[in-house]
């Protein structure tokens, strides 16, 4: 509901030279229109549109970010080995896809037999086009040009910036963890060009703290897509035959074509090595334990993907399961329930078929509004714009509406009053399929501001009571208000809680950077507190500034 963002989606792919053409591999048309066949075509021109795959698998992963899109291909027939074309905006804006003579040129310029792609969506840094992803470093040695992209986010970036810097030949021009760690990557291609994806990325994991899934394309075609220790962010991967792809989700593999009992998860700490003959999984870091995010199931992923053995349709079904089990309200003729549009769809679903009522859409999201700048500040002026209540089916009802989490609350509150008004609900009952969020999230989700939390200034603990739900639907406009409790999270999702990353909901941080800036946000706002306040208040109530995450 309030429109959380998600640090990127990152996605590579490789026709291999060994094997035959892959039938993956997109055909071109004739000027009759009938499909070319490859086997008439130069098989190193049919390798080369490997690239082509890259903007359709970033479609894929639209919902992991907005701001930016972009590709890098390697082609060893062309002058510039490897090529980089990124901007702002959507994946469709960025690749010209609208136009197809555009699209067909630029998927000409940037023909390659091996690429990577990134969307983004920016928790730290500018709506602007040299913050846009892959990377690239050129230079004049092949080993060392390279270009990379990025999932994730370095929870350590302040310090890892500073250490930078103090070496005063050393300068950073961008305001992103992206940056550091292309210099990172750098300075170990100077220290020694010939290391290996597995020494390097050991040497790395031991300097970085937070989610890192990383797609890295060099100038002599070598590729390597890597996950994270804790494989806090999803990373999967696919071959069949001579083709190789990988994706930050398992549906941008399965659209491609790849059968599903091809489809891996890349284990945390494990690299995947490319070289244009051969792919290999190596271990590079121990993974002593796992943190993934439990927000990729509930929110973030396509609810067509499937990763680390859990389905994300299917944990937003149980979810709405869990629901109904809890559902206090009297269940009567007159009660229907209404999904936010869209992720909280599957949940709504399955609450209702529980409790034997009707869901259905009596909410309208206009999914054309996108990243349109809105004129003025009024935020009930933009939830108009973005939603449409259907009073014809919510008139006189008691509507259950059923959302995916509450963080800021603020477009909430609106949406609430214009249920009332436009949609002439009798009664709303908010039903969140999601524990409270009580801490913010230093490892890729944008919401690292403390003042910005809604649960918090509620809550005296880490457990939600009945009289702070209470309290909490009084400011926000319900009837009534109910959220899972963190302990339904895991069963819901089909994993060991001991494997998920919960900070947001329980305040426990999987890594030592993330748990000291916990700390430091509570001590720096508690301080603003007693400025404002004129006195101490509950460390949970916590207001104030931005904490980078």
């Amino acid at each position: 509901m309030d429109e959380l963002q998600h640090e990127c989606g990152v996605a590579a792919v490789y026709h291999l030279n060994s094997g035959v053409i892959s039938p993956l591999i997109p055909r071109l048309r004739a000027k009759d229109r009938t499909l070319v066949d490859p086997a008439t075509e130069d098989p190193l021109v049919v390798r080369n549109r490997a690239s082509r795959l890259v903007p359709g698998m970033l479609l894929d992963m639209q919902n992991r970010g907005q701001l930016a899109a972009g590709i890098t291909s390697y082609n060893p027939q062309r002058l510039q080995l490897i090529q980089t074309h990124k901007d702002v905006g959507g994946v469709a804006e960025v690749f010209r896809m609208n136009h197809e003579d555009r699209y067909k040129q630029l998927m000409a310029e940037h023909a390659g037999q091996a690429a990577i792609g990134h969307v983004r969506y920016a928790t730290c840094g500018k709506d602007d086009p040299s913050y846009a992803q892959p990377f690239e470093r050129q230079h004049i040695a092949r080993s060392k040009w390279f270009s990379f992209a990025f999932n994730g986010q370095l929870a350590n970036y302040l310090e890892l910036r500073e250490e930078i810097l103090q070496t005063t030949d050393f300068h950073l021009t961008r305001e992103t963890d992206t940056e550091v760690l292309h210099h990172l990557i750098s300075h170990e291609l100077s220290e020694n060009a010939t290391i290996s994806p597995v020494e390097l990325l050991r040497t790395l994991s031991k300097k970085l703290d937070g989610s890192w899934n990383i797609v890295f394309l060099n100038a002599r075609g070598q590729m390597f897509v890597s996950r994270d220790p804790l494989g806090m962010r999803p990373l999967c991967y696919a071959r069949e035959g001579s083709l190789f792809a990988a994706a930050s989700e398992s549906v941008a593999l399965t659209h491609l074509g790849f059968a599903d009992e091809n489809v891996h998860n890349v284990p945390p700490g494990h690299v995947v090595i490319v070289d244009g003959e051969n792919v290999t999984v190596e271990k590079y870091a121990e993974s002593p334990k796992q943190a993934h995010c439990f927000f990729e199931w509930i929110y973030f992923a396509n609810a067509g993907s499937s990763f680390d053995h859990a389905g994300v349709y299917l944990s937003r079904k149980r979810l709405g399961e869990e629901l109904a089990k809890r559902e206090t309200l009297t269940i009567d003729e007159d009660v229907i329930v209404v999904p936010v549009p869209d992720t909280a769809k599957a949940a709504a679903d399955s609450m209702a078929f529980q409790l034997k009522v009707p869901s259905l859409e009596g909410l309208i999201r206009n999914r054309y509004i996108g990243r349109t700048f809105i004129e003025g500040n009024n935020r009930a002026d933009k939830v108009r714009m973005k939603y449409t209540p259907l009073p014809e089916i919510m008139e006189g009802k008691r509507v259950l509406l059923v959302d995916d989490s509450i963080v800021r609350a603020t477009t909430l509150r609106e949406l609430l009053a214009l249920l009332k008004s436009r949609g002439r609900a009798k009664e709303i009952h908010v039903r969140i399929a999601c524990p409270p969020i009580i801490a913010p999230c230093f490892y890729g989700i944008d919401m690292s501001t403390v003042s910005e939390l809604f649960a918090p200034g509620f809550m005296e603990g880490s457990v939600i009571t009945e009289e702070e739900q209470a309290a909490m639907a009084r400011a926000i406009g319900a009837d009534s208000l109910r959220y899972l409790p963190v302990e339904a999270v895991s069963a819901c999702v089909g994993l060991p809680a001991s494997t998920l990353c919960q900070a947001c909901v329980n305040g426990i941080y999987p890594t030592a950077a993330g748990t000291e800036m916990y700390q430091r946000a509570l001590e720096q706002n508690q301080k603003f507190q007693q400025r404002s306040c004129g006195g101490p208040v509950k460390s949970s109530n916590v207001e104030g500034g931005r904490i980078y995450g």
